[in-house]
């Protein structure tokens, strides 16, 4: 028995459209706002819950894509056990697995409500906002003119929007629908000049080659991809000579790594091989189960003790998804991460629009966590979850055909 069963048909009906407007006014906030977002994620959660009958529960679970998640942060919170660091580390760490135990109840909300390409269409339409604005306000003379967030986090959600567009603008070129076309090319074409002009985030750029390559080989045939390629490479080369803030974000990352491995300078490039090799380090003391969950800032701070330059740089993140997970609950959780990245990756395996919307979303986490720890990080991690659990769950309900609820 379920608080919605409880309230009657009446309570239910209106649980449901406060968890739809609740899931569409978080993915509105969250490329402005953590505050904010962290509490409509939290009402969300309990809405949620609240509405979930057990049956449902269980069917969720027992998938890969549904249970594996969370399995991953039960063992974020079992890591909180044999951590050698006090409760509040241990608690900080543990939080960022939580998260996820929202996927499999997202999925099982938005089988069956019709509101799920809102929630898509409110994340879009917040970032189309977001440039406009980004754009108003930037100083040519100063670097990385942010309105909110950073660099990194900003081009990261152009990016994800720019490839979710891309196959509603090549149906829009065969329907000769050009007023639509023209309004998609306008945020794409926007969105890319920001990242080039305004906010370049290097991550982002490799995220962008991944996925236009996924894209020619899952939309378009040789001579639509030859086309895509051609004036990729045409605006890639007008972008490095263009811009002046392209060229220093790209030629500084290998500088910085150069100046590390000759002298140990602390630059942005060097602390992320300092910080790989140490993780490598970590998990091999502790291979199978890890140090525990919350002990990734003690181990290094301890590792950086009496060194200087890079070496002696102090961190809570290593900057890389895998290792996060590995160095606090082993090689064990490094498994279950990989299973549900490609358990969520057969989830959105078809060649509906929906369907690659979905890889995006999986793609873009797992290129990115290969430099950065994105599950774990608020804009990114919940873009992750968000995107999967609404997306899966519209894909699910239409591969069973179950009935649609609301508006």
């Amino acid at each position: 028995m379920t608080v919605a069963s409880l309230l009657g048909r009446t309570g239910e009906v209106r649980l449901g459209d406060a968890a739809d407007w609740l899931a569409v006014a978080a993915a509105v906030s969250l490329p402005w706002s953590t505050t904010a977002s962290g509490v409509l994620f939290a009402l969300l959660a309990l809405a949620l819950a609240a509405r979930l009958d057990a049956s449902a529960l269980r069917r969720e679970l027992a998938t890969a894509a549904g249970g594996l998640p969370v399995l991953l942060a039960l063992l974020g919170v079992l890591g909180m056990t044999w951590a050698d660091v006090g409760w509040d580390e241990r608690w900080a760490g543990a939080t960022s697995f939580f998260k996820l135990m929202l996927i499999p109840l997202l999925f099982a909300h938005f089988r069956r409500s019709a509101r799920g390409s809102w929630v898509l269409a409110g994340y879009l339409a917040s970032c189309v906002v977001l440039l406009v604005l980004s754009s108003v306000i930037h100083d040519p003379e100063k670097v990385e003119a942010v309105l909110v967030k950073n660099a990194a986090t900003q081009s990261g959600e152009f990016v994800t929007c720019i490839f979710a567009l891309l196959p509603f603008a090549r149906d829009c070129l065969a329907r000769r629908q050009w007023r639509r076309l023209a309004v998609i090319a306008a945020a794409v074409l926007g969105m890319l000049a920001n990242m080039v002009y305004v906010a370049t985030g290097r991550t982002a750029i490799l995220v962008a080659l991944v996925l236009l390559v996924l894209f020619a080989a899952r939309q378009l045939g040789r001579r639509e991809a030859l086309a895509l390629f051609c004036g990729a490479a045409a605006i890639a080369a007008a972008a490095w000579f263009s811009s002046p803030y392209l060229r220093q974000r790209t030629i500084e990352l290998w500088n910085g790594y150069e100046a590390y491995e000759e002298a140990n300078a602390l630059t942005s490039s060097g602390e992320r091989m300092a910080f790989y090799r140490k993780s490598l380090l970590f998990i091999r003391a502790a291979p199978l189960f890890g140090h525990g969950t919350g002990s990734i800032g003690a181990l290094f701070d301890a590792a950086a003790r009496g060194k200087t330059g890079s070496e002696g740089s102090r961190s809570n993140n290593p900057h890389n998804q895998t290792f996060a997970v590995a160095i606090q609950v082993g090689l064990a959780g490094a498994a279950v991460l990989w299973l549900m990245w490609l358990a969520h990756l057969a989830l959105f395996r078809g060649p509906g629009r929906l369907e690659w919307i979905g890889l995006v979303v999986v793609v873009q986490n797992v290129v990115g966590s290969l430099f950065n720890s994105h599950l774990f990080d608020f804009v990114q991690g919940w873009v992750y979850v968000l995107g999967v659990g609404v997306v899966g769950g519209m894909i699910l309900g239409r591969r069973r055909g179950e009935p649609e609820e609301g508006a």
